[in-house]
């Protein structure tokens, strides 16, 4: 049975002109009606406070963007780690001024991301998009106004995704199709044949997890 794009959202994806998701708006942010727009670490350099203030007026400017990101701290393809450290923290600041999620790129760098969380006394919701760790890790983070979003990975038997997503409290989750070409209704299937529940009423789910933790609501 092909499934309905209708509210089926997908909150985070490179995939253009799709009403109901959130596209990745650093690289071309005219693309899709609902956008993030962050600096991402491959692209963080020495100039990067300049192309944050013209980021952040856009942030502030339009509602139609739902998030910050992606952002966050990557030790393979990622700049001086200082570099990534004040790139995080102004970011994560005007998430937490607006009211709204960032959408957190992460390798290699989850030491990093609870050294900030440890040490922040206001850190806004956190989305780790692409969620494919070990769930001991997952849990260590459940102090912490962190979520986790899971995409293909979850097609994938006994992978890390799968293990987590049976144990993740429901109000903690998110679905995407990130860079993959599949389907977000795809992806929405893979998680209701492991959650024993129908997409429907994970789409309802997920609606009501991101309402509870951004002021620019979505429906």
């Amino acid at each position: 049975m092909k499934l309905s794009l209708m509210n089926l959202w997908d909150f985070h994806t490179h995939q253009k002109g799709k009403d109901h998701s959130i596209f990745n708006g650093e690289e071309n942010p005219e693309e899709s009606r609902y956008r993030s727009l962050g600096i991402h670490p491959w692209t963080l350099d020495q100039f990067w406070e300049k192309k944050w203030d013209d980021i952040s007026k856009q942030v502030k400017d339009s509602a139609s963007v739902l998030a910050i990101g992606e952002c966050g701290f990557d030790r393979i393809k990622g700049p001086d780690l200082e570099l990534q450290k004040a790139a995080f923290h102004a970011q994560t600041r005007l998430a937490f001024e607006l009211g709204i999620p960032v959408i957190l790129h992460c390798v290699k760098g989850h030491d990093l991301l609870l050294e900030y969380l440890k040490k922040e006394k206001n850190p806004p919701s956190i989305i780790w998009h692409g969620w494919n760790l070990k769930p001991d890790l997952a849990i260590r983070l459940l102090d912490y106004p962190v979520f986790f979003s899971f995409g293909h990975h979850l097609e994938k038997e006994g992978s890390h995704a799968q293990a987590w997503l049976k144990a993740c409290p429901t109000d903690r989750m998110f679905l995407e199709t990130d860079n993959s070409n599949v389907e977000i209704s795809q992806i929405y299937q893979a998680a209701s044949l492991i959650l024993g529940r129908s997409p429907a009423e994970l789409a309802q789910g997920l609606i009501s997890n991101w309402n509870q933790i951004s002021s620019r609501k979505i429906q």
